[in-house]
């Protein structure tokens, strides 16, 4: 699974062997996902899309200790996942009927040709978006996100929140970069509103959740809206800043995640209660400083992964004439910051409950913790190295 030492929720053994669906799915999954944002053409991509979205719909299933709340979150991430794929593929057919091609560099030609008869192209970008921010999980289309995020075996969660966004945004990038850079003067100031109520929608409800893994889910949310900010940029420190906040946020997601699936009840269902989290700190100390540390970093606090991230994608979108979207999300990162210090209060300044969750920390997963936790640090103190690689990288994405 996605995160080492969950066998236990995932898995079932017979005479010491792991029998179970859970590895041929992620590995479907993870193929999936690597082909959808290398694809050159849209229906390559949209087979991809299909590849990786199926076996994610059966993998938020099977939650052994919550079954219901398991199962519900599949069904909703399966049929509101078959309705964003229709419209991916209604706008590659219209597309196809604006250019007569699926491949991304045969469409960008198509439209260069005939720029004053693009309205085609137009509705098919916009029928593809729909697909796409539903996976990126992006404003209005979220509302799977905190469900399918709270209901999906933890490791899976984490696998989601992680790999599926980050092949989504890349497939994004790709489609705006190398099939439609000619109208990104239409494109731009919807993606810059969507940017915008997705920072403010994330960050505003992740302040009213009790549930830890609910919480993560619309912070996940807001980040979808910081990633979307570099995409208004359309320009190289764009897709520079794209790549390397996709890294940092990938790493603290899966460290993030890592965590909560080490906090238990004493029965063995997971603690995501945000009450059930008081004092945990104490209890757990290097735990607590990790989670508190991922946590810093996701609100942007200097030294961090996160702190770059951000940056990198505010200088990208100032130099892109898109001041209003860093305005917005300095403000939505002031937002976050009072729910990420909220946890972090809650684990180090507050007294346990009488039923204190307990910690159980496998080895490979206490690996994890700390190597995502090195790389969050290393790339907020020595962060020039991937910044020179992601600025290399950027050529490979036209």
């Amino acid at each position: 699974s996605a995160v080492p030492g969950s066998a236990d929720e995932l898995a079932a053994t017979r005479a010491g062997i792991a029998t179970t669906e859970v590895f041929p799915l992620t590995l479907l999954a993870v193929g999936g996902l690597m082909l959808f944002p290398a694809s050159n053409d849209l229906l390559t991509m949209f087979v991809a899309l299909e590849v990786l979205s199926l076996p994610l719909y059966l993998l938020c299933g099977l939650a052994r200790h919550k079954r219901l709340l398991s199962q519900e979150a599949a069904l909703k991430y399966f049929l509101l996942g078959a309705f964003s794929s229709a419209f991916f593929l209604y706008g590659v057919a219209l597309l196809y009927g604006q250019a007569g091609t699926v491949r991304l560099a045969g469409i960008a030609d198509a439209i260069a040709a005939h720029p004053s008869e693009a309205m085609l192209a137009l509705l098919g970008v916009a029928m593809l978006a729909v697909g796409l921010l539903f996976k990126i999980g992006a404003v209005p289309f979220q509302s799977w996100v905190p469900d399918v995020y709270q209901g999906a075996p933890t490791p899976v969660t984490a696998f989601m929140a992680a790999a599926t966004k980050i092949a989504a945004v890349g497939a994004m990038l790709r489609i705006l970069q190398i099939a439609v850079p000619g109208l990104r003067d239409d494109w731009r100031p919807v993606l810059a509103a969507v940017a915008i109520a997705t920072m403010l929608a994330g960050a505003v409800l992740a302040v009213t959740q009790t549930d830890v893994k609910r919480m993560l889910a619309y912070s996940s949310v807001a980040h979808a809206g910081f990633i979307i900010i570099a995409l208004v940029a359309a320009n190289d420190a764009g897709i520079a800043a794209v790549l390397f906040y996709l890294v940092a946020y990938g790493l603290g997601t899966l460290g993030a995640f890592a965590v909560v699936s080490l906090v238990r009840e004493p029965d063995g269902d997971e603690a995501t209660g945000m009450a059930q989290w008081a004092g945990l700190g104490r209890r757990s100390p290097w735990l607590g400083a990790v989670f508190a540390l991922l946590l810093l970093s996701f609100a942007g606090l200097p030294l961090t992964s996160g702190f770059v991230g951000k940056f990198v994608v505010f200088e990208a979108a100032a130099s892109g004439d898109a001041v209003t979207l860093v305005i917005v999300g300095v403000i939505s990162s002031a937002i976050a910051a009072f729910f990420y210090v909220r946890v972090i209060v809650m684990m180090f300044f507050t007294d346990p409950p009488a039923d204190a969750p307990v910690v159980v920390i496998p080895v490979l997963t206490r690996a994890l913790i700390v190597l995502t936790a090195a790389a969050t640090v290393a790339l907020g103190v020595f962060p020039q190295p991937l910044l020179d690689l992601a600025d290399q990288a950027s050529t490979l994405v036209r």
